[in-house]
């Protein structure tokens, strides 16, 4: 990155094999897509956030809203025991980038969202426990999420299910913000 805090933005259609090849790479930590599964998924997203620099994504989230038809069987698990949540489906770093802030700045994007849009208060996501993805798990309890589930997804993939209550925090100087940029 050019400078200290990552530049979150919207993705965009020009991104998309990029954010392909960042998917894939990162499987089974999450699932593996084509780039028809890629287009729907970003299609019916609530946020579809990106981490760019230099014409380069580096990183990349997706989430939903309740109600779309997305037949995940985790987010199915959400829709069925909660009536209003975000579900945070997929992120992912690509492996030059990782461990320098970009999943930390995508979530604070998307709380700020959140926030700002007034759409829930409950963030919602899984971390897997079978394969085991000890660093996830352990990224999530600091970011505040808790578990209030498991499951089997799909045979031999269990998961943990994490929330997460979002609220306003007032900004202290050790506060990192994001920025913010626009592709249009």
């Amino acid at each position: 990155m050019t400078d200290a805090h990552p530049n979150i933005s919207v993705l965009t259609a020009q991104y998309l094999d990029q954010v392909l090849t960042i998917n894939n790479a990162n499987a089974p930590a999450v699932g593996a897509l084509t780039a028809t599964d890629l287009e729907y998924l970003v299609r019916y997203s609530l946020h579809a956030l990106m981490v760019i620099d230099d014409d380069e994504v580096q990183a990349f989230c997706l989430t939903f809203a309740p109600g779309v038809p997305y037949s995940s069987p985790n987010y199915r698990w959400f829709s069925d025991r909660y009536e209003n949540f975000v579900y945070l489906d997929r992120i992912a770093v690509a492996s030059p980038h990782r461990n320098n802030g970009c999943g930390a700045a995508l979530y604070a994007a998307v709380e700020q969202r959140m926030l700002e849009e007034k759409t829930a208060s409950l963030l919602t996501c899984e971390v897997n426990l079978q394969p085991p993805n000890p660093g996830s798990l352990r990224f999530h309890q600091r970011l505040g999420f808790q578990e209030v589930g498991q499951q089997e997804s799909k045979p031999g993939l269990i998961v943990s299910l994490l929330a997460k209550h979002v609220h306003y925090v007032q900004p202290t100087s050790s506060t990192r913000p994001f920025r913010e940029t626009s592709l249009d």
